[in-house]
């Protein structure tokens, strides 16, 4: 069993889509570790998002991240960061087929409702970052 990192992003929450994407993680097989709403500050933004500072779209995504609550969770399942990315789909939302998390609940490439890792590597640090060791179930 590995574990990953998965964010539920405030488009998705703010439409009320939370449950549903939480079901599907449940349904797909996935074991939640640990689950918590954060609405993200500005400094932590900046943080999690800190491997993009450079880029241009770096200052719309951490104003995006900041507009509203966000869940974040520790999933756990067989080649859990692979499976994860698989049932969120394409970055792109609008090129993300239907039946993924992206495809039914994003709208663009930036709202796209959902963040995974795309390592073990980043996973860990993912996870550190949103959660101390007294936190996973």
């Amino acid at each position: 069993m590995s574990m990953t990192f998965a964010m539920i992003k405030p488009d998705a929450v703010r439409a009320g889509n939370a449950g549903n994407i939480i079901q599907r993680i449940n349904d797909s097989g996935f074991t939640i570790r640990a689950m918590k709403l954060i609405h993200m500050t500005r400094p932590i933004a900046e943080g999690f998002y800190a491997v993009h500072k450079d880029r241009p779209f770096f200052g719309e995504l951490v104003e995006f991240m900041t507009s509203g609550p966000t869940v974040v969770l520790a999933l756990e399942k067989e080649n859990a960061q692979q499976a994860w990315r698989d049932l969120m789909g394409p970055t792109d939302s609008t090129k993300a087929p239907k039946g993924t998390i992206r495809g039914d609940f994003g709208t663009s490439m930036g709202e796209n409702a959902s963040h995974g890792s795309d390592s073990d590597e980043n996973a860990k640090i993912e996870l550190s970052y949103f959660f101390n060791a007294t936190e996973f179930c």
